[in-house]
């Protein structure tokens, strides 16, 4: 099939340095590409994913989050991807601009975000002109009224998420500097179980600046290192090494990327059971699912000496990106020949 992805204009895809939305549409690209597929990828024009590209924005534009400069982008996406199959669009304002364009292929709609009040009442109208995607069950289930056409896992590059033995005798943070996130949490987890914790968090946003000041500098001391950002082979080497990832969210993650990527690396997780991760994490084999953080402290030991090789498996079976792309292809196929006969049946009534 020819497939048109739409990312969004604020991170290239793939990111440079943080990104989750962005890593998603690199590697459906990439894994669609490799299955055969023509793939086309809207996008800003510095990113660097090797699939034909074509973009309104040569930069991210600024403000982020500003309406018109989506608008703009989504606008020149569907002129631009108006001949393939399908469209796939990852950014919330296209589906509804695209209820106001004709003679537009069928459309798949991902909602990376968590479902709220706010984003209900959106993804109502978007399955109107779109199959819904949601990225777990959990997301799912928190937005009972909207039509879902497919439930998705995300998937991650194996090739790139390699096996490690997980000897560097630390635990790992990986995630925006959110209360959400929970970094505080994680430090006081790490400490208590006497390990050091290495933390790469996203702090850019004034309120991930004022946790950080309030919750997070405070706790700070040699047993913890501290990174804003850190190069994709830097963190995956150190995910490598990490004895476990800690991730003691406190809200209904829709899928947590970074778990799925641990595993990868053979590295357990330990997770409070909050949105997805218990669709990722398997109690007792590739991680915990931790009622509180004493019950998160209890579980660093064990978890050091769960078979990593467990956790690679699960990520072989269950998270690898070929099978997210195959995934996506049966939905399109669907898709694309319910259109078909929808078409023949307009012609045949003509």
């Amino acid at each position: 099939m020819r497939v048109g992805l739409i990312a969004p204009p604020w991170v290239p895809v793939p990111p440079p340095l943080y990104g989750g939305t962005e890593v998603v549409v690199d590697n459906l690209a990439r894994a669609l590409a490799r299955g055969g597929h023509d793939v086309r990828l809207f996008t800003v024009g510095v990113s660097s994913c090797p699939v034909p590209r074509q973009w309104y924005y040569s930069n991210p534009p600024e403000p982020m989050g500003s309406s018109v400069a989506e608008a703009a982008h989504v606008l020149a996406a569907y002129e631009a991807l108006g001949d393939v199959d399908i469209i796939h669009d990852h950014t919330l304002l296209g589906p509804l601009v695209a209820r106001a364009l004709r003679g537009l292929p069928p459309i798949v709609a991902t909602n990376h975000g968590a479902f709220t009040a706010d984003t209900r009442r959106i993804y109502r109208e978007i399955s109107k002109c779109a199959a819904v995607v949601a990225i777990s069950h959990s997301q799912r289930a928190h937005a009972p009224e909207v039509p879902v056409a497919a439930v998705i896992h995300h998937g991650v590059d194996l090739v790139k998420y390699t096996y490690g033995e997980g000897d560097g005798g630390f635990l790992m943070f990986v995630g925006r500097m959110s209360p959400d996130k929970g970094v505080d949490r994680a430090i006081r987890v790490a400490r208590a179980a006497g390990r050091k914790l290495v933390i790469v968090s996203k702090m850019l946003e004034s309120g991930e600046r004022a946790y950080f000041e309030e919750s997070v500098r405070p706790l700070l001391a040699p047993d913890v290192s501290f990174s804003t950002e850190m190069p994709a082979d830097e963190r995956i080497a150190m995910l490598r090494s990490a004895t476990a990832l800690v991730n003691p969210i406190s809200w209904p993650e829709p899928f947590g990327l970074v778990m799925a990527e641990a595993l990868a690396c053979g590295t357990p997780v330990l997770a409070f059971p909050s949105g997805a991760a218990p669709e990722i994490v398997d109690h007792g084999r590739t991680g915990y699912l931790c009622a509180d953080e004493a019950a998160m402290i209890a579980a660093v030991a064990p978890a050091s000496v769960l078979d990593r090789r467990d956790c690679r498996a699960a990520a072989e079976l269950r998270f690898d990106m070929a099978r997210m792309a195959a995934d996506h292809a049966r939905l399109y196929t669907r898709l694309v020949a319910a259109d078909t006969r929808s078409l023949s049946d307009l012609g045949a009534n003509d």
